[in-house]
């Protein structure tokens, strides 16, 4: 009776071998919730030799099951298992895998920002890298999860997490060497890359590889601004601004009223309450001290003024409502020290200058002077407090 549970067992096996290697890293019930990436990595890197163990129980337990005397009913119930999961990989690994389920743009083309046809209100993701600025529309990276570029000569890769709602702009060299990532899941609902040269995993809200041989090594990053179309035309008039992949038409509507906050969804939708795991928040993180902002609190004080650590910034919203700004106090090697004015600017003690939301200088001794950037996340709560756990709250 125990041989005649070998084929169960090899098929059993087997089954549960390829639905673990996809339960870890995709949005299944609980998955997300479990530190299960040593494991999931395992699964994922020796497949090939779980596989073969299963398939040898299988064939053992086929021999068994045929020499025999057992009756016909074994023999169908294991064949039909055998369809079952023949049917089944092939199903995982086809449709429900991360880079098959969000594909890479077949072409990459750039249009002038004074010939784009994107409405003043829709975000982009943007940088400047040595005088050369490109921006690239929020549903398309939130859809691509990556896309990879080239600004002033400089290889760039622009990531996006729609279920953390988190860009940043890595540097693909590893090693000195150009590396190629695909999409190959999501660990504590973050993307996650896989490199081609070691098979190392790498998490897209930090850059860092959390599995595989890279274990550790973390991805250089560049700065990344999100704000409306409008914002970025007025301050990158020169800029570039990515051009919808024709392919993907149908992928990019999907994604239509996400970046506004209006699309309803378990996974992706906006939690208008306070610190809730899908509330919105601006994370900030300066000499490893984190601090997040709540984004309903910006839209409510237009701008804040705070401390993190020993270094005070301005968090600013502009009246778009969409577009967010942080910026150092400190200019020309002197401290500044603000107060919002009665009218919504800014006022330094130091020179009784004015200074408006977007950190220029518009009248006093500094005018003409801008403050100087400092980077800023605009996040889920949830994705926020996971990856920096030590974080304080702005109250």
């Amino acid at each position: 009776m125990l041989l005649i549970a070998l084929p169960y067992l090899g098929i059993i096996f087997l089954l549960l071998v390829e639905i673990l290697s996809i339960y870890f890293i995709m949005p299944f019930p609980g998955s997300q919730h479990i530190n299960s990436i040593s494991l999931s990595y395992f699964i994922h890197s020796h497949i090939y030799l779980l596989r073969i163990a299963g398939i040898l129980i299988l064939i053992f337990g086929l021999y068994i099951l045929f020499t025999g005397s057992h009756g016909m009913i074994h023999k169908v119930i294991i064949g039909l298992l055998c369809i079952i999961y023949i049917c089944f990989t092939f199903i995982i690994h086809n449709s429900m895998s991360a880079d098959k389920m969000f594909l890479q743009p077949n072409t990459i083309a750039f249009t002038d920002i004074s010939n784009s046809l994107l409405e003043s209100n829709d975000i982009v993701l943007g940088t400047t890298i040595n005088g050369e600025s490109k921006a690239y529309p929020l549903e398309y990276v939130g859809y691509h999860h990556q896309i990879r570029d080239v600004i002033g000569g400089v290889p760039v890769m622009i990531t996006y997490c729609t279920v953390c709602r988190t860009g940043r702009i890595w540097s693909p060299i590893v090693n000195g060497a150009l590396e190629e990532f695909r999409l190959v899941g999501m660990d504590q609902f973050n993307a996650m890359f896989e490199d081609k040269s070691t098979g190392s995993w790498w998490r897209q809200v930090n850059g860092e590889a959390v599995a595989g041989s890279m274990k550790g090594t973390k991805l250089s990053e560049f700065p990344i601004y999100q704000m409306s179309f409008s914002a970025w035309k007025d301050k990158f008039p020169q800029s570039k601004i990515m051009l919808p992949d024709v392919s993907f038409q149908k992928e990019y509507q999907h994604l239509k009223g996400y970046a506004q906050g209006t699309l309803q969804s378990t996974l992706i939708g906006k939690n208008p309450n306070k610190w809730q795991n899908k509330s919105w928040i601006i994370g900030i993180t300066l000499n490893n001290l984190s601090k997040a902002y709540d984004w309903s609190d910006l839209l409510k004080n237009r701008i804040i003024i705070d401390t993190i650590g020993s270094t005070t910034i301005i968090l600013s919203v502009l009246s778009d409502n969409s577009t967010f700004l942080v910026f150092s106090t400190l200019i020309d090697k002197q401290q500044l020290h603000f107060i919002k004015s009665a009218d919504g600017f800014l006022i330094d003690s130091e020179t009784n200058s004015k200074w408006d939301a977007k950190g220029n200088c518009i009248e006093g001794t500094y005018q003409g002077k801008q403050l100087y950037h400092i980077q800023g996340y605009q996040e889920f709560w949830h994705s926020w407090k996971t990856f920096h756990p030590e974080t304080e709250k702005y109250n």
